[in-house]
């Protein structure tokens, strides 16, 4: 593939523009906050309907934790399908990866409030008295309007939940958890009616009342605008197809596509996006991969490793197949960037983002250096990029020097954090980019930082689920 110089090439000592980082950072801070504030809104609502009063007595005291513990819950709940909308400011700011911690942290919390809820509930209304609490259950179920609905709601989230633990994840193709991650949406769309109907903190006032139904009004549209909207209108606007299938080494291949108006789809280098290649059975599974080229206005190009599943069928795709996508996502981008010299650190399939960064970040000859670990990917293109560009390469091919190391063999004495000042002296002074296996990128973030990089010149994308 040729290499393109259209990138602006910067020269020493000019200032990288910072207010893209600063923009994400106060948007990060502002979205902190919000979850904050949203938590203090529905306790005060609590504590406004005589949450506290209620304390007094044992089983009025149940009932009242229990309205609490279910208004924290339907907060999380919300939140949790705020973070992963996919809403264009804080997708950029944040990034997919870290909204899907917060994300599953948020979940975990919501659904371990939501029990709660359940439990304390059902104890109030039975008096307090633990023996009566099956038969008050029951009563609560089949007679209150909403809650057989709320009950089904239930068991749907109880399924992601359990999907979500590390234990089942490992057991799961990657497919298959997504799949069942769609019943999250369900189990929240049949808790509104319980919600509406009988939840007394839900309509105690007209402030809870607007605010309720304004965090709903934000929550479905955001997942109707962005999750489905955006990416099938970019798919029929610009009509992707695959011109290409190139072998790039044994198990990995290079997908070359092209389409309509391709200069208008808002795409950077070291994105990725979802893909559905319409093959037949199975294209309803997206899967993520990162563009391996920079941006042209013409053409995308993809690089995919065989690693199971529906990645080894990605090899057979043949020419003129239409392709879906959802995205572009992520911040493995100039965006983040505040210094003019960057460190691209990679490994294995993972050097794909940073392949297309070193074309396309902006940088004078010898103010960015890669450090590819394992197989030597896009050999002959780094080696252009370094004569044209000025790109400094250093490969770092073999095994493991030892198994707490993410250095390859034979790159000389001392400990990692030695080598890496031995092969970048100021990388403390960089922007740092870095994409691979999720251990061994964090073994290269702890040696980073006992290099002196700080975590926040420390970009990172990672794919795990």
């Amino acid at each position: 593939m040729s290499v393109t110089l259209d990138p602006p090439v910067p020269r020493h000592g000019s200032r990288i523009d910072a207010r893209p980082a600063r923009t994400d950072t106060a948007v990060r801070h502002l979205a902190g906050t919000l979850v904050a504030a949203s938590l203090v809104v529905v306790t005060y609502l609590w504590v406004a309907g005589g949450g506290i009063q209620d304390l007094v007595s044992w089983a009025d005291g149940l009932t009242s934790l229990g309205r609490w513990t279910g208004l924290l819950a339907s907060d999380l709940l919300l939140v949790q399908v705020l973070l992963m909308a996919r809403i264009p400011p804080l997708e950029r700011a944040v990034g997919q990866d870290r909204l899907a911690r917060v994300h599953r942290f948020a979940g975990f919390g919501s659904f371990t409030l939501m029990l709660v809820h359940l439990a304390l509930i059902t104890w109030g209304y039975a008096g307090g008295r633990l023996t009566a609490v099956p038969g008050t259950f029951w009563t609560l179920t089949v007679d209150y309007p909403g809650m057989l609905l709320a009950l089904a709601g239930t068991i749907c989230l109880v399924l992601v939940v359990v999907t979500s633990v590390r234990a089942a994840r490992s057991r799961l193709r990657r497919e298959s958890w997504h799949l069942l991650h769609l019943y999250a949406y369900l189990g929240v769309g049949l808790a509104l009616p319980h919600q509406l109907w009988t939840g007394q903190e839900f309509l105690s006032s007209t402030a809870a009342t607007v605010y309720w139904w304004t965090l709903w009004a934000a929550a479905a549209p955001a997942v109707l605008v962005w999750r489905i909207g955006l990416p099938v209108v970019r798919s029929l606007r610009h009509d992707l197809r695959v011109t290409s299938v190139v072998p790039e080494a044994a198990d990995v291949v290079s997908v070359y596509l092209t389409g309509r108006h391709m200069d208008r789809l808002p795409v950077a280098a070291g994105q990725f996006l979802s893909w559905r290649f319409l093959t037949g059975p199975g294209w309803s599974r997206a899967h993520p991969y990162s563009l391996s080229a920079a941006p042209d206005g013409r053409s995308l190009r993809i690089t995919v490793k065989n690693l199971g599943n529906d990645s080894r069928l990605v090899r057979s795709v043949r020419p003129g197949t239409r392709v879906l996508v959802e995205g572009p996502y992520g911040r493995l981008t100039a965006r983040p960037r505040t210094r003019d010299r960057v460190a691209l650190i990679g490994a294995g399939v993972g050097i794909t983002p940073l392949r297309a960064l070193a074309e396309g970040l902006p940088y004078a000859p010898g103010d960015a250096v890669l450090l590819q670990r394992g197989a030597p990917l896009f050999a002959a293109e780094f080696d252009v990029l370094a004569r044209e560009r000025g790109l400094q390469v250093h490969r770092l091919p073999g095994p493991r020097r030892a198994p707490d190391s993410w250095l390859g063999e034979g790159v000389g004495p001392g400990d990692d954090r030695a080598v890496l000042l031995g092969l970048i002296p100021d990388v403390a002074q960089r922007d740092v980019y870095l994409c691979g296996p999720e251990a061994w990128s964090a073994s290269v973030r702890r040696t980073l930082a006992a290099a002196g990089v700080p975590e926040s010149r420390v970009h990172v994308e990672t794919f795990g689920w």
